[in-house]
């Protein structure tokens, strides 16, 4: 029987999330090909946006940006579709752009995003083997059947007692 997404699965929590994007700002400082460091945060939407956050805000950089790209419906992956795109005015071909996502799982997203913005900087904080060479920093690598649980797709709810099942 083919494992579910959900039986190999890794929980991330706000907190969790939250130390791991700092960590990835922090990687990513000295990185800027400006000499006055990385100009603005492209988050790829909806998943990239706490990580792109909490890289503004430790790098304090004031332009923050969206690229809303559809590669998945659910749990299940499909080809990578640009459905809105980041202001040229503020992201031209990306030279001195970070572009930041919560994972990269086969790096179809930020390919299709590379062909618009060749030049910008890719960021995630998690990696899967399979996309990793479609970006350029991450902070923790996970293996590819791992399916990554983010808290903003979670719900707290209660769970009866172990004693007495069964």
């Amino acid at each position: 029987m083919e494992t579910l997404p959900h039986e190999k699965g890794f929980h991330i929590s706000w907190e969790q999330i939250h130390r791991d994007s700092r960590a990835l700002a922090w990687r990513l400082e000295r990185m800027g090909p400006k000499d006055s460091g990385w100009e603005a945060v492209v988050a790829v939407t909806r998943g990239g946006m706490v990580p792109a956050m909490v890289v503004a805000r430790e790098l304090d950089l004031r332009v923050v940006e969206t690229i809303s790209v559809k590669s998945y419906d659910h749990q299940v992956q499909s080809e990578a579709e640009i459905l809105k795109e980041p202001a040229d005015v503020y992201v031209g071909d990306g030279d001195g752009i970070l572009i930041v996502d919560d994972l990269v799982d086969t790096g179809k997203t930020f390919q299709a995003i590379r062909k618009k913005y060749p030049k910008a900087h890719y960021a995630a904080v998690y990696a899967k083997p399979l996309g990793k060479d479609s970006l350029d920093t991450f902070i923790t690598e996970v293996s590819q059947d791992t399916w990554i649980f983010f808290p903003w797709d979670m719900a707290l709810q209660y769970v009866a007692p172990y004693k007495g099942e069964g």
